[in-house]
């Protein structure tokens, strides 16, 4: 399996092989959104790649959005359409060295894109950088997708053991409007900090 550090992600952005990238916030994540009532809450999106979700937060007048990414590629995309976004909330850095605590992460194609051997620190960390009675919130793929490069897939039967003991689920069901490529291949998850 690749390496999956910095150079590794900068050469696939760079090469245009980013297949998960949708050009835009996919349906599921706008609607949530769309019912988020306080805009002051804090906001992580951690593996943000071309950050389609903090520039829809951003322009909807959420002023507490942070985003991370290994590659300095998507955050200098993210830059040039989002001028006014705040800079200090552009990180570029390993997700598993931040600290802070959040009201909601937001999860969007971050999972698949990590060795599945990290799903475990994965679910220990969201934990950890959740305030009490935050949220994980996103999609994950339902679907066997590849086993030697990004994105890696699974099921919800394997994906619940991850997180059981650090959340309380509210959801993670398939997802009903997902964007036509991913019909029938997603599940929602909204997961509560236990």
């Amino acid at each position: 399996m690749h390496q999956l550090d910095e150079q590794y992600w900068t050469k696939r952005y760079r090469e245009d092989d980013a297949g998960w990238d949708t050009g835009s916030i996919t349906t599921p994540l706008k609607e949530y959104i769309d019912q988020l009532a306080d805009k002051d809450i804090s906001i992580l999106i951690p593996g943000a790649g071309n950050a389609y979700e903090a520039e829809y937060l951003f322009n909807k007048g959420f002023s507490n959005v942070t985003v991370i990414d290994l590659s300095e590629e998507p955050l200098n995309n993210f830059k040039k359409r989002v001028p006014g976004f705040p800079q200090e909330n552009l990180i570029m850095g390993d997700f598993f060295d931040h600290q802070s605590e959040y009201d909601l992460i937001i999860e969007q194609t971050f999972f698949c894109a990590l060795n599945p051997s990290l799903r475990n620190r994965y679910a220990e960390k969201m934990h950890s950088l959740l305030k009490p009675g935050g949220k994980l919130v996103g999609l994950l793929f339902n679907d066997k997708l590849n086993d030697d490069k990004p994105p890696f897939g699974g099921s919800k039967d394997e994906y619940i053991p991850y997180f059981e003991k650090y959340f309380t689920f509210k959801t993670v069901e398939a997802c009903y409007n997902s964007i036509k490529p991913r019909t029938g291949r997603e599940l929602f998850i909204n997961m509560v900090k236990a």
